[in-house]
C-alpha cells in the first residue's frame, strides 16, 4: 500500500514541530551546520543507517561542515508523505548528538 501525499496545510502543521525544516517546492529540506567536517561525515553515516532502517531515503549533500537533506516520496510522484516527516523527525532526534544546529 502506497503512502498518501499530504496537503500543504498538513505539511505546514507538521513543520511547526521541526525547526529548521522547510517545504521547498515538493520537498522537505534542511541544512545542518556542524562544528567540523568529521562530525558532518559521521552524521551522514548515522542518517544513512536510519534511512536503511526506514527503507526511505533522502538526498544528502555533505559539505565541509554542513549536511543538506532533501526528501520526498518518489512512489507517489515526488510528493511529501508521512514517510518524509518520519525521516525528518528521526534526523532531528540524532542531530544534537553530532553537534548539529
Amino acid at each position: 500500500m502506497l503512502p498518501e501525499p499530504l496537503s500543504t496545510p498538513e505539511i505546514e502543521e507538521a513543520l511547526a514541530e521541526l525547526p529548521g525544516w522547510a517545504l521547498e517546492g515538493d520537498r522537505l529540506v534542511r541544512t545542518y551546520s556542524l562544528p567540523r567536517h568529521l562530525p558532518a561525515a559521521a552524521m551522514v553515516m548515522h542518517v544513512a543507517a536510519i534511512q536503511e532502517e526506514l527503507d526511505h531515503h533522502a538526498e544528502l549533500a555533505l559539505g565541509y561542515n554542513t549536511l543538506g537533506v532533501s526528501v520526498n516520496t518518489h512512489t507517489v510522484g515526488g510528493r511529501v508523505t508521512g514517510l518524509d516527516l518520519a525521516l525528518a523527525r528521526r534526523i532531528e532526534a540524532i542531530a544534537p548528538d553530532h553537534g548539529a544546529d
